[in-house]
Order: structure tokens, then C-alpha cells, then sequence
């Protein structure tokens, strides 16, 4: 797959079909491969008629893997999906971010609304609104020597995931020690462009959504079967996710 340089770092991306674009953002611990690609959400956007770009964020997959904070502070992660639209030619696009790439949706959303057409926003909850879940428990998880030592059943689920999905541990615990700007709540008021907030039923990391769909004006909530490691691997996810471009984002609109 093709890769590009972000402000010093190799990001990895694929671009998949042809129409209208949707850069699709996985989640923490995952890549491009496992959250996108193997469950089949790729192939069902190619066949709707869209061009599907994704990316494997940095820390994660075959992009590079910074062990050092600072080079996930900020806004880092989010510029490196702007980067990647700007190294593309892409002036918008549909987005989709599930998990970590829902968190990161959103700060696009609200930071650079002009360079989307509609956004999901996938596998994350209320606690968005509020600075979103702590992260000290997952950066130690991913750094800890013995992984059966790590008691906090959230966090010993994302070190056991991170494992299978063969992303480097130490990058990890980096990423989730940076610094990283809030969302401001406030600016969910503004949005003018549909939305679509998505969760799993079984999804207990994400919890309810309601406040956060309710905080963007227009914005659609839908829950489908699944929990917050697997519901983008059942039919009913894809199925909720075309019926929204369907109808907010129609391919005959590119």
C-alpha cells in the first residue's frame, strides 16, 4: 500500500473504488486491515459507488510508530487525515471514524467542517462531551512487562487486542500519554452537515449516545447489535452506515 510523509512521519493509506470519497479512521489498537478491510466495510462502500480512502493511523499498523509522546500531542492525529486528503487532491469527503477515529471525527468535525460533506461518528458515547474516557490505565496496560498483571478488565481487553492486531505496544502507551487539545463542546451547536452517531447495543466502553447526538443539530442515532471490539464486523453496521450516505451523502451527488 501507498504511504506519504505527515510533518516528518510515514503515514500508510489505501484508496479503494471510484465516486464520491470517504476517508474512513479506525480505532485505538486496530489499523486500517482490521477494522475496515477485513469486516467487509471497504468492499460494501466500493460497491455503493464510493472511493474509499483509509489510513493506518500513526502509532498504529504499517504507518510509522513514534515512542514518543509528543508526536501524538496536539492535534497531531487529526492533521495527518487532513494531510492526507490535501496529498490527494481531496478538497471534501464523507468521513467515518470509529472508536479513536469517532474522537478524532469529531475534533475534524467541529475544526474543519468545510472539508466534509457528512460525518459519522462510530463506537464512541456521552463522555465525548466531557473530555472522553481516561487514558492513564490504557497507556500503562500497553506498557506493562506482564500482561496478566493488568487488573483493569477495560484496559487488559485493548492490551489483549493490541497484541493480535500486531500494533507496537510501546507506541501505544506513547499515544495515550500525549496531551491532546478537548473537544469544545460548544462547537457541536454549530455543525450544519449531517451526522450520524453510531454505536453498538452491547457496546459498554461507549455507553449511550444520546447526549451527544442531541448536542449536533440533525444529527441521526442509531444502535446496532454488537460490542465496542466487533460491531463493525456485523452486517447491521454496514447496513446502517449505507443507508445513512444513502440518504445524507448520495453518490449521484460527488
Amino acid at each position: 500500500m501507498p504511504s506519504f510523509d505527515s510533518n516528518g512521519v510515514k503515514i500508510n493509506y489505501l484508496v479503494e473504488g471510484t465516486g464520491r470519497p470517504i476517508v474512513l479512521v479506525h480505532g485505538f489498537a486496530s489499523n486500517l486491515h482490521g477494522n475496515w478491510r477485513a469486516p467487509g466495510v471497504v468492499a460494501a462502500l466500493v460497491a455503493d459507488g464510493r472511493q474509499v480512502v483509509a489510513l493506518d493511523c500513526r502509532g498504529h499498523g504499517r504507518s510509522d510508530t513514534p515512542h514518543d509522546p509528543e508526536a501524538y500531542a496536539g492535534t497531531k492525529m487529526a492533521d495527518d487525515v487532513i494531510a492526507l486528503m490535501d496529498h490527494l487532491g481531496l478538497e471534501q469527503a464523507d468521513l467515518m471514524g470509529y472508536s479513536m477515529g469517532g474522537f478524532i471525527s469529531t475534533s475534524l468535525l467541529t475544526e474543519h467542517p468545510e472539508r466534509f460533506r457528512s460525518v459519522i461518528l462510530a463506537g464512541i458515547g456521552d463522555a465525548v462531551l466531557s473530555g472522553g474516557p481516561r487514558r492513564a490505565g490504557l497507556a500503562d496496560a500497553m506498557a506493562a512487562d506482564d500482561p496478566s498483571a493488568v487488573s483493569d478488565p477495560v484496559a487488559k481487553s485493548f492490551r489483549e487486542f493490541a497484541e493480535r492486531s500486531g500494533n507496537d505496544l510501546e507506541a501505544l502507551a506513547a499515544m495515550q500519554r500525549a496531551g491532546r487539545v478537548p473537544l469544545n463542546p460548544a462547537k457541536l451547536a454549530d455543525v450544519s452537515i449531517p451526522v450520524m452517531v453510531l454505536v453498538g447495543e452491547g457496546d459498554t466502553l461507549a455507553g449511550s449516545a444520546e447526549k451527544l447526538a442531541a448536542a449536533i443539530p440533525g444529527a441521526k442515532y442509531a444502535r446496532v447489535p454488537g460490542d465496542h471490539l466487533g460491531v463493525f464486523a456485523y452486517p447491521d453496521y454496514t447496513r446502517a452506515v449505507l443507508d445513512f450516505l444513502r440518504e445524507a451523502a448520495p453518490v449521484t451527488a460527488a
